[in-house]
């Protein structure tokens, strides 16, 4: 049986209570007084103007404490509406002095005050009343007789009947006297709705509210909405969000009885429901019943993603509004954990509530498969003290090495080089703060290897080469020099951008040297798109390499725009698109016929499928990747191609490296629509 989570029709807010409201008859507005109080209620409304606070004459009259109480204003039986009962707690405030203000002489005034008071005292208070579009105020007169003058102490209270609000809507009451002698009171309150009070026959608006209640069975929750046959009414699932407007997820209008089936994992924290009749100016009912399910806080974390979209700013992408703490690590080539800078960098906070179910780590690291193959950099930390003192270390497997150092460390052999590299401009500037600097500085040049290893070397090399001789010509060829590769693209969106550097980064494993714009961003800064694929093309095609067309949906537009005479001018995409600068080279190398042997086409599985791709590049072989990665390494490997057992290795290895960044880019595409286990029907799902 179904285990009722929350019923909507017996809650008002965190307590299950049902209100029954006081009924005041009659359109009046009224005010009345606590014992030995005298007041009055001026008739109409009157100006908000608080004015500006003034020095008080002597003892006056304040406002101390304001409190509220619903109560229902009814024109008849059954014709009622919410009201907001305002009760204002008076007391007597001191005379105000003037802060190091000083009596030096007393006069007949100063020995009067210090005599008791002898007189009543009168204030004129204003109540003012917002819940949007109602904005009131009201003046009460109050005046207290002298027998309950003494400053600094209550003297009772006046009772204000009643300012209308509607179901659910925010109001806003301030408290002030005219003058004001002191801040304003105000106090803010969210009124419930027709489920938490017992109103349900009295407010009009509440007869054809649809009545709904959450239960779980297993892995499912169920939304059951139970109605008359004939009831008309709307269903909205949506994301509520602390900053910003909600976000809708699946709206529906639904007629009679219905069961909607949620699986566990859609459930987050702030996934809330809406109910409304469709009639005009109806009452909209929402609920947010999953803020504390352990469930769906973990699946918060499993839907979170972090992007990296530049070298200083990220972005976290979640269902809900979290609040998380985001700080610089560091990991070593061969991989392990993420560890973070010793000594630290000052950290960065990101507001987008932290999780007490479970601590999740979300890991992005900086340009991933971006530019090339992994290099062997020592990182540099730059710590700034005060007076402009400068600490300097070296990261490393077992801690940051200060530099200089006569610890046996790789960093603290080259201690003085790489300090002479950052002074002299040859290190790369990853991260600057207040408190410090992270800096890469190029190892390569300090690799020396030792004469014993160089006579191995030579020796190996020589059986190598024996060996390659009783080898076939063609690999003879391969394993001399690699293929030259161009790789092509359309930069749709950086998820594609961030795939294509995943495959290019892959092949450059192979024995292929490859080339994309992604990796030469400076030459095609200084030299345009244009002549930047020309120079690489000629270069490749004189080595006998080969063009790699990469199709996706914004590729194949801009070619069906060539190819019925509209070009795209100059400037309308990126400033390194160079693909949309080399249509006007590539297409006539395939309408001449000279694209055969020279070219080949692929596209990403799911991104794009084969038969999207214009029939004038099918002239020759276009792959699917990953599925045909086999076919497409050996078309780029040309009459050279390995054996087919290196082949597939290969195939596998690339397919590895492909599988995250093409994930990564097909989620990013758009959010995920409600699963077809989310359909109203006969209880087991939306519609």
């Amino acid at each position: 049986m179904p285990v009722p989570w929350f019923l909507l029709s017996l809650a008002l807010g965190r307590n299950p209570v049902v209100v029954s409201l006081e009924r005041l008859v009659g359109p009046q507005d009224a005010a009345r007084c606590s014992s030995g109080l005298s007041c009055h209620l001026w008739d109409g409304d009157v100006l908000c103007l608080p004015g500006n606070i003034v020095s008080t004459p002597g003892p006056v009259l304040v406002p101390r404490h304001l409190q509220t109480e619903l109560v229902l204003r009814c024109h008849q039986e059954t014709d009622c509406d919410l009201c907001v009962r305002v009760v204002v707690h008076l007391a007597v405030h001191e005379q105000w002095e003037e802060p190091g203000e000083e009596k030096q002489f007393k006069g007949a005034a100063d020995l009067e005050l210090e005599e008791p008071w002898n007189a009543s005292l009168q204030a004129q208070v204003v109540l003012s009343f917002q819940a949007y579009p109602v904005a009131r105020c009201v003046l009460l007169e109050v005046q207290v007789p002298a027998a309950l003058v003494q400053p600094g102490q209550s003297v009772g209270s006046v009772v204000f009947d009643c300012f209308e609000a509607a179901l659910g809507a925010e109001v806003r009451i301030w408290s002030y006297t005219q003058p004001r002698y002191q801040k304003e009171l105000n106090l803010t309150q969210q009124l419930p709705d027709c489920r938490g009070l017992e109103v349900r026959d009295s407010i009009q608006s509440c007869w054809a509210l649809p009545w709904l209640n959450v239960s779980t069975d297993g892995d499912n929750v169920h939304l059951v909405l139970a109605v008359s046959e004939e009831q008309h009414y709307g269903l909205l699932l949506y994301w509520n969000q602390v900053q910003g407007p909600p976000k809708p997820w699946w709206h529906k209008n639904l007629t009679g009885p219905q069961t909607i089936t949620l699986n566990h994992t859609d459930l987050v924290p702030c996934l809330c429901i809406q109910v409304w009749p469709l009639t005009p100016d109806s009452v909209r009912t929402s609920i947010c019943p999953f803020k504390e399910d352990p469930r769906a806080h973990r699946n918060l974390w499993r839907a979170a993603r972090l992007r990296l979209l530049s070298l200083r700013t990220w972005r976290l992408d979640a269902p809900c509004s979290l609040s998380v703490e985001a700080v610089l690590c560091w990991q070593t080539p061969g991989g392990g954990p993420c560890q973070p800078l010793v000594p630290p960098l000052p950290q960065e906070n990101v507001t987008v509530n932290v999780s007490i179910w479970e601590k999740l780590k979300l890991q992005e690291c900086l340009w991933a498969d971006s530019l090339g193959p992994l290099k062997d950099d020592m990182l540099l930390v730059d710590i700034r003290g005060p007076q402009d003192n400068r600490s300097l270390c070296a990261l490393e497997p077992s801690g940051c090495t200060p530099l200089p150092s006569r610890v046996s460390t790789r960093a603290a052999h080259f201690g003085e080089q790489l300090i002479q590299d950052l002074q002299s401009g040859l290190c790369l500037q990853l991260w600057n703060g207040d408190l410090g600097a992270l800096w890469a500085c190029p190892m390569d040049k300090y690799i020396h290897k030792r004469w014993a290893l160089v006579w191995l070397a030579c020796l190996l090399v020589t059986a190598a080469l024996i060996l390659l001789l009783l080898c076939k010509k063609d690999r003879v060829k391969v394993a001399a020099r690699g293929r030259a590769a161009l790789l092509l693209y359309s930069a749709d969106d950086v998820g594609f951008e961030r795939l294509v550097g995943a495959l290019a980064s892959a092949l450059s494993q192979l024995s292929l040297r490859v080339a994309v714009d992604l990796w030469s961003r400076r030459e095609l800064s200084a030299q345009g798109p244009l002549a930047w694929f020309h120079a690489q093309r000629r270069q490749t095609l004189q080595e006998g390499g080969v063009v790699v067309l990469l199709f996706s949906p914004g590729a194949v537009a801009l070619c069906r725009e060539w190819l019925q005479g509209g070009a795209a001018a100059p400037g309308a995409h990126g400033p390194h698109d160079a693909f949309a600068a080399s249509l006007s080279c590539v297409l006539p190398d395939f309408s001449q016929g000279r694209a055969p042997g020279s070219y080949v086409g692929a596209c990403f599985d799911r991104l794009l499928h084969l038969d999207a791709v214009p029939d004038l590049f099918r002239t020759v072989p276009v792959f699917s990747l990953p599925s045909q990665l086999l076919d497409f390494l050996g078309a780029l490997q040309g009459p050279s191609a390995s054996h087919p057992g290196l082949l597939q290795e290969w195939a596998e290895q690339v397919s590895q490296a492909l599988q995250p960044a093409l994930d990564s880019c097909f989620q990013s595409l758009g959010a995920p629509e409600l699963r077809r286990g989310m359909e109203p029907g006969a209880g087991t799902g939306l519609e």
